[in-house]
């Protein structure tokens, strides 16, 4: 009697190849949903969360980058925004 495992002479036959591919396709269609799933309100996994573009320290950061205010005058707001929101670290990291 032949079967898929003993194809022809007695070795597995092309079907070795079909379930190789259907793990391959159960990897790929996880991913696949995860990434439009659970990852996509977070960004990924690999992306850091970034500073909202109205927060008090972001503003901060546009007005020293513009030129309205001095390097000074950005250390010193910068040390009240850190003691307030609960930052440490002169560069605003935590």
């Amino acid at each position: 009697m032949q079967t898929l495992a003993h194809f022809g002479d007695g070795g597995p036959g092309p079907w070795i190849l079909f379930f190789p591919l259907i793990w391959a396709a159960v990897v790929i269609g996880g991913i696949t949903l995860l990434r439009r799933t659970v990852w996509r309100g977070r960004g990924g996994p690999w992306r850091r969360p970034t500073v909202e573009d109205n927060s008090p320290i972001t503003v901060l950061g546009h007005r020293f980058a513009s030129g309205e205010i001095d390097e000074d005058e950005y250390w010193r707001r910068l040390s009240v925004l850190d003691e307030q929101f609960g930052r440490t670290g002169k560069g605003g990291a935590a």
